[in-house]
């Protein structure tokens, strides 16, 4: 035998669109994922200012149905799934015995007992075993998952005129979409396509989720709406997108050894319903005592905080880490998240430390930027 099946790299079933394209591609998450295309640069300002669409089809994409599925979910995950109704979607995340984030995903009501669920690509198997597990223990014969991660694709086409050029290709009104909501229709000719008002980008815009066999008619019709109004946009714009939006990335910015009150993730706990380790978070946020998340610009131009920088004081004593850190091309400044390990008081004497050199951040509240979508 030759090489590990692990070690296999994937393929989306759009690679060789990208590849025509020009894009540049790098493995992520176990994936071949276009990094850009021309620059991240470019990209981020088109979708901040017109409109970019990404091939995120690298997400795992589960079903979960059955008539106890709403239990599973409402006793794994934090948010209150009881409180949507059929055709929204929730942002949660999965956690472990001890609080942990397992991983954070978006669940979307198809029916009353079924619901779609999209995670993150690194943590398929993961979820997928963490999921099964509980529905042997409690013994739900009648729950089945199923994983279509590598059967369906996925697709966000974002900023503020992406509604209006997609607009062109469904008979849905793209507009009465609320967020966080979505509709089961035609698109681009293709029925039973699940279009969503959610992104990772805070711009406007809608992602698609639709089969293997039908993502490339999608994919380029998308494309050719107009020249050059949409553009295809990779990885790189997309993680600054999300950070300037202050948005969490999993294996960065949370993790298992993270609980969603150390993340400033709070408004995602439902304490009045019962979830695992639901004493254990109740406990840390009535003691206080746990890593405190933050957010901040850099003061000095042309720095940029990366992921593992240490967070000191006036001492140069380390006081926290960096877990994402980036150039903003709206603010034209370094800006970064990440957390502090000690009770910091003065939030002025924070500094990063970059090589031997102490530059110093400004605190500020999420998200970095404000958008009028």
């Amino acid at each position: 035998m030759t090489g590990n099946k692990k070690n296999i790299i994937k393929k989306t079933i759009l690679y060789d669109d990208h590849i025509c394209l020009g894009a540049k591609m790098v493995n992520y998450s176990g994936f071949y994922m276009p990094l850009q295309y021309t620059s991240s640069l470019t990209e981020h300002m088109h979708v901040r200012n017109y409109a970019g669409i990404f091939d995120v089809s690298h997400m795992g994409k589960f079903i979960l149905k059955g008539k106890h599925s709403e239990d599973i979910i409402q006793y794994l995950t934090t948010n209150d799934i009881s409180k949507i109704k059929i055709g929204q979607a929730q942002y949660t995340c999965l956690i472990n015995d001890k609080g942990g984030i397992i991983d954070d995903l978006v669940i979307y009501k198809i029916s009353e007992q079924k619901f779609l669920l999209i995670v993150n690509a690194a943590n398929i198997e993961k979820n997928k075993k963490w999921i099964n597990d509980y529905i042997k223990k409690y013994e739900y014969s009648d729950i089945e998952l199923i994983d279509n991660s590598l059967e369906y694709s996925l697709l966000a086409i974002q900023g503020p005129l992406s509604l209006f050029y997609t607009q062109r290709l469904t008979n849905i009104s793209l507009n009465k979409i609320s967020f966080y909501h979505f509709k089961i229709g035609e698109f681009s000719g293709i029925q039973n396509v699940l279009i969503s008002k959610t992104g990772y980008t805070g711009s406007k815009g809608i992602e698609v989720y639709v089969s293997n066999e039908n993502a490339k008619k999608i994919w380029n019709e998308i494309l050719k709406i107009e020249k050059n109004k949409i553009i295809p946009c990779g990885i790189a714009s997309r993680n600054s997108l999300r950070l300037e939006m202050g948005y969490r990335l999993y294996g960065q910015d949370i993790s298992e050894k993270i609980t969603p009150i150390e993340a400033n993730l709070s408004w995602i706990i439902k304490f009045e319903k019962k979830f695992i380790a639901k004493k254990i978070l109740q406990r840390q946020k009535k003691e206080g005592r746990y890593k405190r998340f933050i957010s901040f610009l850099v003061k000095e131009e042309k720095k940029i905080p990366r992921q593992g920088h240490l967070l000191i004081d006036e001492n140069e004593i380390p006081i926290g880490y960096v877990t994402s850190g980036v150039y903003s091309p709206v603010l034209k400044k370094g800006i970064g998240i990440g957390y502090l390990t000690t009770n910091q008081k003065k939030e002025n004497s924070v500094f990063v430390l970059m090589k031997t050199k102490k530059i110093p951040v400004k605190m500020v509240k999420l998200p970095f930027i404000k958008i009028k979508n």
